[in-house]
C-alpha cells in the first residue's frame, strides 16, 4: 500500500525516521511553512530513556516517562507535523522513499534519527536471554522479572534455586549499568527489609561487571571512583577488568573463567545503530552502524538525506571517534540541521557544545562533570533531578514524576512493584519480537 502524506506545490516533504531527542527536537526547529514534515516511529508516543532504569526498578511508571506524539503535535513548535506509526525497515534512495510494514512513504529530504539498539558484540543467542533496556517496554519487562525472581525466592526452600533467583548481574559500567545497579542496591538495602520478610537481604546479589579497569568511562575519573564507592554503600558488588563471554543454562562465563549463577543478567555494555534494507545507493553506514555525516549532518555520498542523534557518525577534531551518544548532541544537531532546512543555504556548521555529564546512583548519591569541574553527593543528585525533571514532555509527566521522587525520597514507597504481564494473544505479526 502507498501512501502520500499531504502536501501542497509550495512544500517539499521531508521525513524524519525516529520521534527521540533528535527527531522531535528537528520537528519543532523546521519551518512548517517550508516543510512538510513526517515524523515515522514504531510508537506512538515520545520517550525518555534516561528514566528507563527506573522503569525498570518500579521506581517509575512507564506513563510517566512517556508522552503521546499526537498530543505533542497540537503544541505551537511541532504543529502541522503529521505522524505515522510504522517500523522502517526498507529505504529505498534512488526512488526517494522509505517503508513500513504498512505502508510506502516519498520523501524529497529524508532525515534518519532512528537511534540505537543494543549490541551483544556477537555473543550467540544472548540476546534471547538477558534483559535489556532500550525501550520502555524492555524496561518494564525486567522490572516484571526483577519482581518475578524476588517472589519465587519468597517461595521456594532449595538453597542453590535460591541463590540463583536472588542474585542479579548488571553487565556494563556506564551510567545506564550504574543507575540500574544504584538502584537495585536501593531494592536490596531498604525494600526488601520491608516488604519481602521472607528473604534476608544479606542473601541478595547485586552485581555490577565492568570490563575495563573504572566505571563511567566517558566521564571524569573522580566520577567513576565516585560511583563506585556509592555502590559500595548500596552494597553492590562490583567487579572490573571482566568480560563477560557466554550466558548459557542460568550460568554466566567470564573471560578469565570464573562463573556467576543467575537467572537475571541486565545487559547494558554496548550499543549500535538500527539497521536497515536499503536500495539505491552502495553507500552503507560505518563504525558503530552509525551513518557517517559531515559538519552539517548531511550523509555521506548521499543527496537529500541527513542524519542526527546517535545514529549519526560526525567524526571532528576534538572527536575523532564521533560525538558522544547523548541527549544534548541530539538536541543540538536537530536544532542545526532545522535552521540549516530553513535557510537552505548550510551556512551553520554544527559543533557540540558540551553542556556537561551526570549520572546517579541512588538517594543523595550523583556524579556531575560540567567542564573541568566535578561534583558529587547530594548538590549534584538535586542538579540531576532538576535536569532531568525539566527534559520530560509535559506538565502532567513533570508533576507526576516529582510527586513521586519526593514520596520515594521519605519513604522508599513511590513505585508500585506490580508484575503486569500483557496477553500473548492474539498475535500481531506486525510487532516485533523482543520489544
Amino acid at each position: 500500500m502507498s501512501s502520500t502524506p499531504s502536501t501542497s506545490s509550495t512544500r517539499r516533504r521531508l521525513v524524519i525516521i525516529g520521534g527521540g531527542f533528535a527527531g522531535l527536537n528537528l520537528a519543532k526547529a523546521i519551518d512548517k511553512k517550508l516543510w512538510d514534515v513526517t515524523i515515522i516511529d514504531r510508537h506512538n508516543y515520545h520517550c525518555f530513556p534516561p528514566l528507563f532504569y527506573q522503569v525498570a526498578s518500579s521506581g517509575l511508571e512507564a506513563s510517566d516517562i512517556c508522552f503521546p506524539f499526537r498530543r505533542e503535535i497540537r503544541s505551537r513548535k511541532v504543529k502541522g507535523t503529521n505522524y505515522r506509526m510504522g517500523d522502517v525497515k526498507d529505504i529505498d534512495f534512488e526512488r526517494k522513499e522509505v517503508k513500513t510494514q504498512f505502508e510506502t512513504i516519498p520523501y524529497d529530504s529524508l532525515v534518519i534519527a532512528a537511534g540505537t539498539t543494543n549490541n551483544f558484540f556477537g555473543i550467540p543467542d544472548l540476546h534471547k536471554h538477558v534483559f535489556t533496556l532500550k525501550s520502555v517496554s524492555q524496561a518494564i519487562r525486567t522490572r516484571n522479572e526483577i519482581l518475578d525472581r524476588l517472589e519465587r525466592a519468597s517461595i521456594t526452600k532449595d538453597p542453590a534455586e535460591r541463590a540463583r533467583l536472588l542474585t542479579f548481574v548488571v553487565v556494563g559500567g556506564g551510567p545506564t549499568g550504574v543507575e540500574i545497579a544504584g538502584a537495585m542496591g536501593e531494592l536490596k538495602r531498604y525494600v526488601i527489609p520491608r516488604e519481602y520478610p521472607g528473604i534476608d537481604r544479606d542473601e541478595v546479589r547485586v552485581i555490577l561487571v565492568e570490563g575495563t579497569d573504572s566505571l563511567l568511562r566517558t566521564m571524569s575519573p573522580r566520577s567513576g571512583a565516585d560511583a563506585l564507592k556509592a555502590l559500595g554503600q548500596l552494597m553492590v558488588e562490583v567487579q572490573l577488568g571482566k568480560s563477560m563471554k557466554t550466558y548459557d543454562q542460568g550460568v554466566v562465563t567470564f573471560s578469565d573463567g570464573s562463573t556467576i549463577a543467575t537467572e537475571t543478567v541486565v545487559w547494558t555494555a554496548g550499543v549500535t545503530g538500527e539497521s536497515f534494507n536499503t536500495e539505491g545507493s552502495d553507500v552503507t553506514p560505518g563504525p558503530g552502524n552509525r551513518w557517517i555525516v559531515d559538519e552539517y549532518n548531511r550523509v555521506t555520498g548521499l543527496s537529500d538525506v541527513y542524519a542526527i542523534g546517535d545514529i549519526s557518525l560526525h567524526i571532528s577534531e576534538k572527536y575523532p571517534r564521533g560525538c558522544p551518544q547523548l541527549a544534548q548532541v541530539a538536541i543540538q544537531q536537530g536544532n542545526t540541521l532545522g535552521h540549516n532546512l530553513n535557510t537552505g543555504r548550510f551556512d551553520k556548521a554544527f559543533e557540540y557544545r558540551d553542556m556537561g555529564s551526570m549520572a546517579t546512583i541512588g538517594r543523595n548519591r550523583a556524579v556531575v562533570d560540567m567542564g573541568k569541574t566535578h561534583f558529587s553527593g547530594w548538590m549534584a543528585w538535586m542538579v540531576w533531578m532538576c535536569v532531568h525533571l525539566m527534559s520530560l514532555l509535559g506538565m502532567r509527566n513533570k508533576a507526576v514524576v516529582l510527586l513521586n521522587w519526593i514520596v520515594s525520597y521519605f519513604t522508599f514507597s513511590a513505585g508500585l512493584r506490580l508484575m503486569l504481564r500483557p496477553s500473548k494473544y492474539p498475535l500481531r505479526s506486525y510487532w516485533e519480537d523482543g520489544q
